[in-house]
């Protein structure tokens, strides 16, 4: 199927309202965004129309002066459509409206007459159909999985004028019987152009379908775009609340916390824009901090070759001689484990991440038993760069301090801050290249089917980023 405005529409209605709670994720089309399915939806109209068909038509009509005269009208085909001027429009509180004017048809045809009882006459005919006006407006309910279903609310269609030009035959009876011509095609097109429109809107229900409600990001986690309240709808834009909350898979549990009511800023020089919360992005620091994916060992093949600290007693022997004494020559593994679900916060071009977590360190015996050495309380502070790779939001951390503290030791104390370049070798060196390389895979923005997202800006702003972009679909 062509692309068409529909697919467009998808992305403006995406889920029917299904709880009251605030929005995580907010989406806003604007009129930019209308006008670019408009030019996509012309296309797939025009190509709609042009499947009319108009059957043979036949009858017997009383022409004076010369009594009754039987037609018949076969062969007929559009030759030429065209549908020069479109819009399309929001109607506030209620829904969107699709209008075309200055519409044409241009339509080829045979046509023969018998008159008299005896005398026969035939030709062609080609009929010029000018000012035809279409006005729709587009419905919206939910369907029986909970995504949304679009009809056609209403249609009206009109044609100002339609003329006649006859080819052989009698030229005296042109005239004469053009009227009759006109009248029987121009009520056989009225009666198709409306089902055609409805046809071309139900066409979307199938792309509805693979919008993604449950968007699947890795083995651990799903992020839910449900919408919490109904869409409101102004003169400028469409503005949708999604849930924007992280779940485990299989294992559906809420936060301790609850998203804050935020508002998206007037701009419109982009087609859609999407506002994602610090709730959305704490939801799944919360999430992979529950499935266990924010724990990880370390052990000395991770360390680069270059780096002159390795993961062994010997290393740590430097620092804490007692080590040495009682593991000698043995390599040891690191547990890095966070206590508690990172912090997120935005603030204008900000964007912070604390964390609070443990590192364990082991000794390797021999028999490959592990040796508890120290446990140490690390609280650390990472800056974010955050942007959008196709329909994925993506980014980077990089540390800004880190705070160290014992946890517990078993060998004896030590001076804690002896430590503190090879904890920061750690963090540089295998922790944060970790991290970055999962943040970098991104997770799922809303979308539908083939979209991409172009010309794409991302401002973090107090509370919530903001993404503005334009949308391309393919295929």
């Amino acid at each position: 199927m062509p692309m068409s405005l529909w697919r467009v529409l998808a992305l403006l209605m995406l889920l029917p309202a299904t709880q009251t709670t605030n929005a995580g994720v907010k989406v806003r089309i604007t009129q930019k965004g209308l006008d670019y399915g408009r030019q996509i939806a012309i296309a797939t109209l025009l190509e709609k129309l042009k499947t009319i068909k108009v059957p043979d038509l036949s009858g017997a009509e009383k022409v004076s002066p010369i009594g009754k005269v039987q037609y018949s009208l076969t062969g007929i085909q559009i030759t030429a459509l065209g549908l020069p001027k479109s819009a399309v429009g929001l109607v506030p509180g209620t829904g969107i409206s699709l209008s075309i004017g200055q519409a044409y048809i241009r339509m080829h045809g045979n046509w023969k007459v018998q008159y008299l009882h005896i005398v026969k006459d035939s030709g062609s005919f080609d009929l010029f159909v000018n000012g035809l006006a279409i006005t729709s407006g587009i419905g919206l309910k939910s369907d029986e999985t909970g995504r949304p279903e679009v009809n056609i609310a209403s249609c009206a269609d009109s044609i100002s004028s339609a003329s006649v030009k006859f080819r052989g035959g009698a030229s005296w009876l042109y005239s004469l019987f053009s009227s009759y011509i006109d009248k029987a095609i121009r009520d056989t097109l009225q009666k198709q152009i409306c089902p055609l429109v409805a046809a071309g809107i139900s066409e979307v229900n199938p792309h509805l379908k693979t919008l993604n409600v449950l968007a699947k990001v890795d083995k651990y986690a799903v992020v839910e775009y449900s919408m919490v309240q109904s869409p409101v709808i102004t003169q400028s834009s469409i503005d949708f609340s999604l849930k924007g909350e992280f779940y485990s898979i299989g294992k559906r549990k809420e936060p301790p916390f609850s998203a804050k009511t935020f508002s998206l800023p007037p701009l419109a020089s982009n087609m859609l824009y999407i506002g994602v919360s610090e709730f959305t992005a704490n939801s799944a620091g919360f999430t992979y901090n529950n499935a266990g994916a924010l724990s990880l060992f370390i052990t000395d093949d991770m360390i680069p070759p270059s780096s002159p600290i390795r993961l062994n007693t010997r290393t740590f022997g430097a620092f804490i001689p007692q080590i040495a004494k009682r593991y000698p020559r043995m390599m040891m593994k690191l547990l890095v484990k966070m206590v508690k679900a990172p912090s997120i916060t935005f603030q204008q071009n900000i964007t912070t991440i604390q964390a609070s977590g443990t590192i364990t360190a082991y000794a390797i015996q021999p028999n490959t038993t592990l040796s508890p050495l120290f446990i140490l309380n690390v609280g650390v502070s990472f800056s974010s760069l955050v942007y959008v790779t196709g329909v994925k939001l993506s980014g980077t951390v990089s540390l800004n301090k880190m705070d160290m503290t014992l946890g517990q030791s078993y060998v004896g104390p030590f001076q804690v801050k002896s430590l503190d370049k090879i904890v920061l070798m750690v963090l540089k060196m295998v922790v944060i290249p970790k991290v970055n390389a999962r943040l970098q895979q991104g997770f799922p923005l809303p979308s539908i089917g083939k979209m991409n997202l172009v010309n794409t800006r991302v401002q973090v702003l107090k509370d919530f980023m903001l993404i503005g972009t334009d949308v391309q679909f393919t295929g």
